[in-house]
Order: C-alpha cells, then sequence, then structure tokens
C-alpha cells in the first residue's frame, strides 16, 4: 500500500519519461543566451557523450524519486505513529507539534496546522490525477485511437473517481487494500517482463551504476547556490520538492495508519530504504530500457515522443505490446483510484480531529472535491496549471514540515532511555 499510496501515479507516467528527457536534455549539452543557460540539461550536461549523458540523466532521476520523498514521508509518519500510538493522541496532523506546542495544538494553533495539511493534500493530490488522467487519455488513443482531448480526461476524471468513491466506501482493508494489492501484482509483473524482454544484463548491471552516479553527483545536484542550470533545478527538482511536500500529511498520515505496530528500526526499513531500493530499480529498468532502445537501435520515438506517450512507445517495440500498453493504462487507472480514495480517508481523518470513523457522507464530499479540483485545474490550463498549484500549494507547508521535524526531535528527547543489562 505504501507505493499504491505514496507514488504510484507518478512512477508509471515518470518511469520512463525522466530519465529519456534528462538524458536527451544532457545529450543536447548547454546552451547560453545573454550569459544565461536556456537549456535543461541537469548540471552541466554531457554534449554528445551518450555514456555520460545516461550516466547523467539515471542520476538526475534517482535523485527525485530515491530517499529525498520518502524521506519526507518518514517524517511526518513516524510522529504521527509516535504521539498518536505511543502516546495516546488523535491521528492528525497536529498531534505532531504537542511536544513544541503543548494544549495550544486544540486551539487555533492546531485548526491552522491541519488546514494547510488538508490544502497541501488536496492540490498535491489534484497534480496526481492531472498526470494519471492525461497518460490514461494519451494510452487510450494510442491503443484504440480515442480522440486526446480535455472531454475525454474530464469523462476519466468523472468515471475514475466514482470508482474511487467506491472503494472509499468499502474502507481502509475492503478497498484500498484490495486495490492495492492487485495493483502492485500488475505493476511487478510489467516490470518483470520489462527486465526480461529489454536488456536484462545492462538493467541489472545499471542498477549499481545508476546507485553509483547518483551518490557521485548528489553533492552537486544538492547544491542550491551558484547553479547554472536553472530550468532543471527550478523546473524539476523545485517541483519535485513541493509535489512530495504536499503529499506528506496525505502519505505520511497514510502510512503511520497501516504501520502500528512496527519499531523504529522496522519502520525506518520499511519506510525509506524499501521503497527507495524499489523507485531506483523501477526507474532504472523503465528508464534504462528506453535509453538503450534508443543508443542501441537508433529507436528516436520514444525520444521524440510527449511526456505522458514515452510509456507507450517503448512498449510498442516489445512482444505483445499491446497487452502491456493495456497494462499500463490499468495501472494508471487502479493508482488513481487508490491515490484518491486513500487521500479522502486521511482528509477526512484530519478534518474530523483524528477520527478514523467519520461519517460516510463526510468521505464522500471530499472524493468528490478531490475530482472536481483536478477538472477545474485541467480545465485551467492542464498538468501546468496543476505543477504550478502544487509548488503554490507545497512550499507553504514546507514551514510546517521544519517546525514538525523539531517537534519530532524534542519529542523523542524527552522520551525516556532504557539501560541495557550488562
Amino acid at each position: 500500500m505504501l507505493f499504491a499510496a505514496g507514488m504510484g501515479i507518478g512512477l508509471v507516467f515518470f518511469g520512463v519519461s525522466e530519465p529519456m528527457t534528462h538524458f536527451t536534455t544532457a545529450l543536447g549539452g548547454t546552451t547560453m543566451e545573454n550569459g544565461v543557460r536556456t537549456d535543461w540539461a541537469p548540471l552541466g550536461g554531457a554534449m554528445g557523450d551518450t555514456e555520460a549523458a545516461r550516466s547523467l540523466g539515471m542520476a538526475a532521476t534517482i535523485y527525485h524519486w530515491a530517499l529525498h520523498p520518502w524521506a519526507i514521508y518518514a517524517l511526518l509518519a513516524l510522529g504521527l505513529a509516535i504521539f498518536s500510538f505511543n502516546k495516546g493522541l488523535p491521528l492528525t496532523m497536529r498531534s505532531v507539534f504537542y511536544p513544541l506546542f503543548g494544549e495550544r495544538v486544540w486551539g487555533w494553533t492546531g485548526h491552522i496546522i491541519d488546514i494547510l495539511a488538508i490544502v497541501a493534500t488536496v492540490f498535491g493530490l489534484a497534480t496526481s490525477l492531472g498526470y494519471g488522467a492525461s497518460q490514461a487519455a494519451t494510452g487510450l488513443n494510442f491503443l484504440f485511437d480515442i480522440p486526446l482531448t480535455d472531454t475525454t480526461q474530464i469523462i476519466l476524471i468523472i468515471v475514475i473517481t466514482a470508482f474511487a468513491l467506491l472503494s472509499v466506501l468499502a474502507g481502509l482493508d475492503g478497498g484500498v487494500k484490495r486495490l492495492s494489492e492487485m495493483n502492485m501484482l500488475l505493476a511487478a509483473l510489467l516490470l518483470f517482463f520489462v527486465v526480461v524482454i529489454g536488456p536484462t544484463a545492462a538493467i541489472l548491471l545499471g542498477f549499481f551504476d545508476n546507485i553509483g552516479a547518483y551518490l557521485t553527483n548528489f553533492p552537486a545536484l544538492s547544491m542550491p547556490f551558484g547553479r547554472e542550470d536553472v530550468n532543471y533545478s527550478q523546473g524539476w527538482t523545485s517541483f519535485y520538492w513541493a509535489w512530495w511536500i504536499s503529499w506528506s500529511p496525505f502519505v505520511g498520515m497514510f502510512i503511520a495508519r497501516v504501520s502500528r505496530g512496527r519499531t523504529v528500526r522496522e519502520f525506518i526499513v520499511c519506510v525509506l530504504i524499501v521503497p527507495s531500493t524499489v523507485c531506483v530499480f523501477w526507474m532504472t529498468a523503465f528508464g534504462g530500457t528506453a535509453i538503450s532502445q534508443y543508443v542501441n537501435d537508433g529507436y528516436k520515438a520514444v525520444m521524440d515522443a510527449d511526456l505522458p506517450l514515452k510509456l507507450f512507445e517503448m512498449l510498442e517495440v516489445m512482444p505483445l505490446h499491446e497487452i502491456t500498453s493495456f497494462i499500463g493504462i490499468v495501472l494508471v487507472v487502479v493508482f488513481f483510484i487508490t491515490s484518491s480514495d486513500s487521500g479522502s480517508l486521511v482528509i477526512d481523518t484530519i478534518a474530523a480531529g483524528g477520527k478514523v470513523d467519520a461519517p460516510t457522507p463526510q468521505r464522500v464530499f471530499w472524493c468528490t472535491f478531490e475530482g472536481l479540483v483536478a477538472i477545474a485545474l485541467l480545465l485551467g490550463g492542464g498538468l501546468a496549471a496543476a505543477q504550478a498549484m502544487a509548488v503554490t500549494t507545497g512550499f507553504p507547508f514546507t514551514i510546517v514540515l521544519l517546525i514538525a521535524t523539531i517537534s519530532l526531535i524534542k519529542g523523542l528527547m524527552s522520551e525516556p532511555r532504557v539501560k541495557k543489562a550488562k
């Protein structure tokens, strides 16, 4: 459920498109106009050097999808789990701030925290739902020649939101859990297919090479000052950080809710290490295969395609491409449903002051509202509008996240220390 709720749509949407985009821009090198770089290459690019561009492109992708997002999720999830389950406080965002603000969290201070969490979550989810609708519509156009229009995407959002409503009404165990398990099985099958049919040796070796490239480029990619690659650092990295932060109340609370009974050590391994490793392997398999198709076979369609189409272009030159492309559409749709229904359950819990069994009409309202916001953003400017709104709502929540970190540290330091027996 961690992947289905945490970043399922994103992995399917960006699994091919981001590594391929960074590879392409890095391969093209840098361009200057009036002393300012106008290219989108990460760092200094790798003009004409395919191996260097491959390495840099994968490092830039892993930087966005591995430790950083899961560390953000783990921070809030750990605070929620400790103060809710161990201290008996309500399962809501304000509980994380109890060590810092004390009883004031039950007043306006706590209300503001919960409101900011709800706003960030709604628009963070709407961004993901926009990506999901865009890729699902693109896949249907690719396979069945269904017109790729705003109307198609709106119909998709309405239909999928209706299924999400049914899942919400079924509850965590009856809806989200079963859908998550089904979709993770489909995702594992598609991943296995790509690894076996694709450049298997290159994928397996590339997994370790990409981790090495990530570690090598990590200091430069993390540097916030003096960057010349403004388009990459602001257009990609800044967006991702805002997106992950806007998702953190939702995913953090969801992780806390399904992690009851774990030790802190088990929690860190399950929430930080394992998901990061799986994300790296997913990006290596899908992104690495697409890059290999261009480098080794001269297949340019996957390079030239729009972001939502790149996955389907990569699968087209592999056996059973119609079946695997359809599986890709199903993955996006079900990840859409699990994101919407799990997000609705979490928002409902926050709005109800930590009650996990709030009235059914309240859950229905939040699920419907998410779909309406996604439609509004689609009509107001498409994915660009969704991205802008994620940044707008995500960055203010950064302040809340920083204060939550201080509160968590204070709470952990106040815990009684147990001496080990000699």
